[in-house]
């Protein structure tokens, strides 16, 4: 059974390829749903139903972040990158380019 998210064949993939590609898959997916969300809040008129699709939101970005440490714990490179990147105050861009560098 092929699915769109290998870009090799899947039975070639080890195992913790394939996982790593399910959670990149529902990161993706959880991205998404919030930005769903988002849009769906923006355009709500109705306080009730507005209150429960931002607590739906919450909780998308809750699995979001569930999906992003497991990735994290995986790959030691990103979390050093990201460290330098969130959380920071000033440029973005800035703090990007010095973390990628010292990864490096």
């Amino acid at each position: 059974m092929g699915f769109d998210q290998y870009h090799e064949p899947p039975n070639e993939l080890p195992d913790e390829v394939r996982t790593f590609a399910r959670m990149i898959l529902s990161l993706i997916e959880e991205a998404q749903a919030i930005d769903w969300y988002e849009q769906r809040m923006a355009v709500e008129k109705d306080k009730e139903a507005k209150a429960i699709m931002r607590n739906a939101q919450k909780e998308e970005f809750k699995h979001f972040g569930m999906d992003l440490e497991f990735l994290l714990r995986r790959k030691p490179q990103w979390r050093e990158i990201l460290q330098g990147i969130l959380f920071q105050d000033g440029d973005i861009v800035e703090h990007g380019e010095e973390a990628e560098e010292a990864v490096d």
